[in-house]
């Protein structure tokens, strides 16, 4: 060997023969089951002295380098080319386990896996069937779309100006008074969540929720360091809401709420609002449900708001297409620059594409007369699936009648919904949405979609799920 430690060097002489000899092994030159030159001549060869040759060789014998064998020498060992490997490559576990972006429910994380196989019912997704999805009329309409070059390249920071005109007269007839200004385009109602979190909250802050919300099911807030509160909207709440010390928003969703279904009357939207402008704690309302209100319904919390106290959500994704990733925060002014300016940090404007079709769609009429289509569909739909229910499933749960969007949250009078439930189906090939996942100690609940299922799929999923919890009642 034609190499000797450097007796100048800050590194001990020690430690550069250990990594002289790590090195050799490394590109094969002392490779697996090799017997290594005696110490002597290793002394000889490094100009050093055997104690540290022998102290050397000790250290590596107990990382597993090399082994002794008795009357024979010192050896490579089968695995040290495996080690020195493991240590050349970076500790991807560790980097993992101290990202600040926090884990989903595992059982989060099958739902999101099994949603992609073709073989699978899915039961509880929150997303419009194939069929229901305008396809035909999307590649119709692109004939009829005229590209300027400038509305092709990067959006704006607020998106495009087009879109957000027509947002907002849009909005305008919703009761929702809002110029262009006041409209940021996002990448879907989830980005809004996410840029809030890191936009406008202080780490520590206090997001208030309802019981079984959306957003135990994602960590958006939770990632940025805030607190989650859960809270009932019943006499308590103006107690818990003026005791609370620090900065705080309460998030919503008033209009058929995911996963519950539920809407709120407009008395108590009225006090809710009141309460929370009182306490000067901002709320966000998630609103992209309410294109699919088969009645009449309520106007929206923003519609009551005149002193910009509630964010506002909506989003394509329930009614047009989620692929197209289109949502919007409307929002006071500086707020909307503020988010604005984090959104071009992370991905410099929502698909300027994806916009021109939205914007020609709300612009022509195509919006319009595609949601009421998707509204009564939408509605037999869950007339099938209520049909079901009350044929199987009427001695052993409640549920409400839905009064729109995707969901019917069946409660089961025994406390059944846990995760060997959840993975007895997935077994059986239905993929359920389990009420813990929205609320960590709920056993009763399931959240059922009639948008994503065909009628024969809902009779065969729901069978399979009747028969799973007699088989599981009459168990042993």
């Amino acid at each position: 060997m034609d190499w000797k430690p450097n007796r100048h060097a800050v590194i001990s002489i020690h430690r550069q023969i250990t990594d002289r000899i790590k090195a050799l092994i490394e590109r094969g030159d002392w490779s697996t089951d090799m017997r290594i030159p005696p110490q002597r001549k290793l002394a000889e060869e490094f100009d050093v002295n055997r104690s540290t040759i022998q102290a050397a060789l000790d250290e590596l014998k107990a990382d597993g380098y090399l082994e002794g064998r008795v009357g024979s020498g010192i050896y490579v060992t089968g695995n040290a080319w495996n080690l020195l490997m493991d240590q050349a490559r970076p500790n991807w576990q560790r980097h993992i386990e101290t990202g600040v972006h926090k884990p989903n429910y595992h059982t989060i994380q099958l739902i999101n896996d099994y949603e992609q196989k073709d073989d699978i019912i899915r039961l509880g997704t929150g997303e419009l069937s194939p069929d229901l999805l305008p396809a035909r009329e999307l590649e119709e309409s692109l004939r009829s779309i005229t590209l300027d070059a400038r509305a092709i390249g990067y959006s704006s920071p607020q998106g495009s100006i087009k879109l957000r005109e027509a947002l907002s007269a849009r909005l305008e007839k919703r009761g929702i008074t809002v110029s262009s200004d006041n409209i940021l385009i996002v990448s879907g109602a989830l980005q809004a969540l996410q840029l809030i979190a890191v936009g406008l909250l202080e780490e520590g802050a206090t997001v208030f929720q309802e019981g079984s919300s959306y957003l135990n099911s994602v960590h958006p807030f939770q990632s940025a360091g805030m607190r989650m509160q859960a809270v009932n909207r019943d006499g308590t709440l103006s107690s818990r809401i003026r005791s609370l010390k620090g900065q705080s928003l309460f998030y919503c969703v008033p209009t058929l709420n995911n996963p519950t279904g539920y809407s709120w009357t407009v008395e108590e939207k009225k006090s809710f609002y009141t309460l929370c402008r009182d306490a000067r704690i901002p709320i966000i309302e998630d609103d992209v449900y309410h294109e699919l209100q088969f009645g009449e319904g309520s106007p929206p919390l923003k519609a009551m708001d005149e002193a910009g106290h509630v964010l506002y959500l909506g989003s394509v994704s329930k009614t047009l297409s989620p692929g197209l990733r289109i949502g919007w925060i409307v929002a006071p002014t500086p707020v909307i620059k503020r988010l604005a300016d984090i959104k071009m940090q992370t991905d410099y404007g929502s698909s300027a594409f994806s916009q021109e079709i939205v914007a020609h769609w709300m612009m022509s009429g195509r919006y319009d007369r595609h949601v009421e289509r998707l509204r009564t569909r939408l509605q037999e739909r869950a007339e099938r699936m209520e049909n079901i229910l009350l044929r199987q499933y009427q001695d052993i749960a409640t549920w409400n009648r839905p009064s729109g969007g995707f969901y019917i949250w069946i409660r089961f009078h025994a406390p059944i919904v846990n995760k060997a439930l959840f993975l007895k189906a997935l077994q059986r090939k239905v993929l359920l949405n389990p009420g813990y996942i929205y609320d960590p100690g709920d056993a009763h609940h399931i959240r059922l979609s009639f948008a994503y299922a065909s009628l024969d799929e809902m009779k065969i999923g729901l069978h399979q799920l009747r028969k799973i919890i007699e088989e599981r009642r009459d168990a042993p």
